[in-house]
């Protein structure tokens, strides 16, 4: 199957450049800084479990889908999120472990405990609302059971410099045509990478840009959006793979 081009008109390849430019000149990045106590995001949760229960998260834990994690796009690792389901005002706190989801629309992958505990296991998916919470207001219930993996916690991937933002156009099962698509993005505005998400089907990303702040990305991610439908921006602290 053959990878979209990338034909933006002058105009929209202009206002582009322009952000790319502003974002990755000669300064260096700025490190993206943890959401404010309070800040809140409404929108469509879903959860993970197998076949990701078990295998490294983007911060270089174990996922164990019993314990109260969670993933989102662009939110520091380590940040706690209250998470109320607005169908049923069950609340659950979770801590930022991990990149996702991807796919447009939603704003956060619950772990299943979290999922479980605010009644959404069945459906798959609510309407939440998100709330930044202090670390010390977190109330999460014991695990279900013990955490899986090693006995020794594994060493980290290193991260990705400055952590800063991209945009994802795409996310492929096909290794090859991620990999034809990031090499066109890659000469074309001379940033792309490929980050892949581990499972039994293993996921391609194709992240281009690299810019200093969320809002330039959420900006070239609407000018991506002329040819990608799906683009938004993400938050880049995994290191891309060949």
């Amino acid at each position: 199957m053959p990878f979209p081009r990338v034909l933006l008109p002058a105009a929209l390849a202009a206002a582009f450049i322009a952000v790319t430019a502003s974002s990755c000149g000669g300064r260096r990045a700025r490190v993206a800084k943890t959401p404010r106590t309070g800040a809140s995001q409404t929108g469509i949760a879903s959860w993970y479990g197998p076949p990701y229960h078990g295998r490294r998260a983007a911060n270089g834990e174990i996922y164990d889908m019993e314990r109260y994690t969670a993933a989102h796009r662009t939110f520091a690792f380590d940040t706690w999120v209250r998470v109320r389901n607005l169908d049923n005002g069950k609340e659950v706190d979770v801590r930022i472990t991990d990149r996702g989801p991807f796919v447009r629309g939603r704003v956060i992958d619950l772990s299943k405990a979290a999922a479980r505990q605010i009644d959404m296991l069945g459906p798959g998916v609510a309407k939440v609302k998100l709330k930044v919470i202090d670390a010390r207001q977190a109330v999460t219930p014991r695990p279900a059971k013990p955490p899986v993996g090693p006995s020794e916690p594994p060493s980290p991937p290193a991260p990705f410099e400055g952590k800063t933002f991209g945009v994802q156009v795409g996310a492929f099962r096909d290794h090859a045509r991620a990999s034809k698509l990031q090499t066109a993005l890659q000469e074309k505005y001379g940033h792309a990478d490929l980050v892949v998400r581990e499972g039994d089907a293993p996921t391609w990303r194709v992240i281009v840009g690299v810019y200093a702040d969320e809002a330039s990305a959420v900006t070239a991610a609407g000018v991506l959006r002329q040819d990608f439908p799906e683009a938004f921006a993400v938050r880049r602290d995994t290191v891309s793979v060949p």
